[in-house]
């Protein structure tokens, strides 16, 4: 998720009077490689680049690949193999030993249902959401398909082709349930071809840290800097100002609420007080989160349990 706010954020600062731009995404992977499905790069045509598709051994013909979709003002989809020992191969010697495609879509900012803007409803649900891409070209049949390039919620998705989201209903369900994406091929009454992607693309984790001394303002950043939302619960009157600046959210730790939290959000007790402690292991054992850590040496965790 943090790559997709970042891409959001460059494409927000595009000047798209003056500039064009397109969206790179990693649409399946054979094999292994430094990337999985749904990895992503923004490129703008003139040479400026946020994200990444690989660990650096397709870049620099993705640039090519995603200036030559914005001149020909259509999407494509390039197969990068990278299993070949011949010196001439992209990524020979980068350890990648894999066969990648990569879908090339050019970005229409007048478009509001674009890749980008489509990215942009979903960042901030804190729910699994699925995102469905079309891989190929489907042949003209005279039925209701997708074009490749296009990308769908998965509601938008079962609502336009209804007659594709029974064909793959089961595979959605299996994809949501093994929170892992996956790439199907499905056949179409009328004898078309469609590949799609279901990427799932699930909450960012929001960290609850409880306690207000140094130790807390490290981890917040580290925290932040991996794209976690941060929250803090301490006696605001003695929180450093910079964890003000750090953190998403700061609670007072005697103030009646206790932080939202759902099956996305970690719990860390980090206020090196025994009773401050206890008394937020009580409520935290009685919420949804599903993880809860404890700061402080084992014989002091054990007196906690004992108690």
């Amino acid at each position: 998720m943090k790559e997709i706010k970042a891409i959001l954020a460059a494409y927000d600062a595009i000047d798209f009077t003056e500039k064009q731009a397109a969206l790179a995404t990693v649409v399946r992977v054979e094999g292994s490689s430094y990337r999985r499905i749904g990895a992503r790069m923004l490129v703008v045509d003139d040479g400026n680049w946020v994200g990444g598709i690989s660990g650096g051994c397709l870049e620099g013909d993705a640039l090519k690949r995603a200036r030559l979709a914005i001149h020909n003002r259509r999407p494509s989809v390039v197969t990068y193999d990278t299993t070949d020992d011949d010196a001439h191969q992209i990524g020979v010697g980068l350890g990648c030993n894999g066969i990648i495609d990569v879908l090339f879509t050019p970005l229409d900012a007048d478009n509001k249902t674009n890749s980008v803007e489509i990215l942009r409803g979903l960042t901030d649900s804190r729910d699994i959401e699925m995102l469905v891409s079309v891989g190929n070209q489907p042949p003209p049949t005279g039925e209701n398909l997708p074009k490749l390039g296009d990308i769908f919620s998965l509601e938008t998705f079962s609502n336009t082709f209804s007659d594709l989201f029974g064909k793959a209903e089961n595979d959605i369900s299996a994809v949501l349930n093994s929170k892992k994406s996956a790439v199907f091929t499905y056949q179409t009454d009328g004898g078309a071809a469609v590949k799609l992607l279901f990427e799932v693309l699930p909450p960012v984790i929001h960290l609850v840290a409880f306690g207000g001394n140094y130790d807390v303002l490290p981890l917040v950043r580290l925290a932040r800097e991996i794209g976690w939302r941060v929250s803090v619960v301490a006696n605001i009157h003695k929180l450093p100002k910079p964890i003000f600046d750090a953190a998403d959210y700061v609670f007072d730790k005697n103030a009646a609420d206790f932080p939202p939290s759902d099956a996305f959000t970690a719990f860390v007790l980090m206020a090196h007080d025994y009773k401050t402690d206890l008394e937020n292991l009580r409520k935290s054992l009685a919420s949804n989160v599903p993880y809860i850590g404890l700061l402080g040496p084992l014989k002091r965790s054990q007196k906690f349990y004992d108690e």
